[in-house]
């Protein structure tokens, strides 16, 4: 599929370098929101959330074997996270510091592990791809996660549609069983190694650690006879239906991480809830997140590019 539109390019032959990142002041931005990179992730945002539309995780959605090797992946990392024994150091305030020796492992294997996922004509973008990769799982330093790394491995997967890995097909699996494994991943990770929400607006955000999947989530459920907005922000029917949809996956995980009433810990949640139709709490959820999460200069400051996801203007 190509993710802006147009043609896939070729990129046999092709001089992939390491990404940099190249918005450095707030000027930046506006090239940025012009730029290839910009409409292809959207692009790649908006096909994906078209072929979820009424799909929930439970129907048999096909998967490619790249898709299958995506999933073997996501599955050895959740392996190493369990093995790696936690750190006891009682000084610990924020975070526990085992994570880092999982997230060097990470980084010192992602070559290969991408390698893996890769034909051979386009084996020389895992020097692209790894940067992506590393970053999609939180920082090691300060032990934080939050809506920035999940754009990384968004746009891991964008640049895997890009190369041809991935294709228009692939498009339902992407989220419904792809981003399924990385969030159930990341929420053990959250919980195991104690990790904070980067950059987190608090009450006023929409989640803590994720946006996504509350996009191709609220997709999932248009149309639906028996859920509406209103009854996400119900407990009991949010779990019900956490194993059918994104959503409810997320709202459920909110849960169980936070007390109090649901409109006081998640307010803006709380207010999506009140939209009578998913349509309208998808499109808003797209407008949302361009402009809280890819209208950032936080966040965008620390995106690399390189010559999948490039700084210039779309071609054509």
């Amino acid at each position: 599929m190509a993710t802006d539109g147009g043609a896939a390019r070729s990129f046999r032959e092709h001089e992939f370098k390491v990404p940099e990142r190249l918005v450095k002041k707030n000027e930046d931005m506006q090239r940025w929101e012009s730029s290839q990179a910009y409409s292809e992730f959207m692009g790649f945002v908006t096909i994906v959330n078209g072929a979820v539309r009424g799909l929930n995780m439970k129907e048999d959605v096909p998967c490619s074997p790249a898709v299958d090797k995506l999933l073997s992946l996501i599955s050895k990392l959740s392996h190493w996270a369990k093995e790696i024994p936690l750190s006891e150091e009682s000084h610990q305030r924020f975070g526990n510091k085992a994570f880092k020796t999982w997230w060097e492992k990470v980084g010192d294997n992602a070559s290969v592990l991408i390698g893996d996922l890769l034909p051979e004509d386009v084996k020389g973008a895992v020097v692209e791809l790894e940067v992506y990769f590393r970053q999609s799982f939180g920082n090691s330093t300060r032990i934080d996660y939050g809506t920035g790394h999940e754009f990384k491995f968004c746009a891991f997967l964008c640049c895997l549609v890009k190369l041809g890995v991935l294709c228009e097909a692939d498009a339902p699996a992407i989220a419904l069983r792809v981003l399924r494994d990385y969030l159930e991943l990341m929420r053990a990770m959250q919980l195991r190694f104690q990790m904070e929400p980067a950059g987190s607006h608090g009450v006023w955000g929409l989640d803590d650690f994720q946006f996504i999947p509350y996009i191709w989530g609220s997709s999932q459920l248009i149309g639906n006879p028996n859920l509406q907005p209103i009854n996400f922000v119900d407990k009991a029917i949010a779990e019900n239906t956490a194993d059918e949809y994104l959503f409810m996956a997320c709202v459920t995980f909110i849960n169980t991480v936070k007390t109090g009433p649901f409109a006081e810990h998640s307010n803006t949640l709380w207010g999506i809830s009140g939209l009578e139709e998913w349509t309208k709490v998808n499109s808003g959820l797209i407008k949302m997140y361009k402009a809280e999460v890819l209208g950032k200069f936080p966040v965008i400051q620390h995106f690399p590019f390189g010559t999948i996801l490039t700084m210039d203007p779309p071609s054509g």
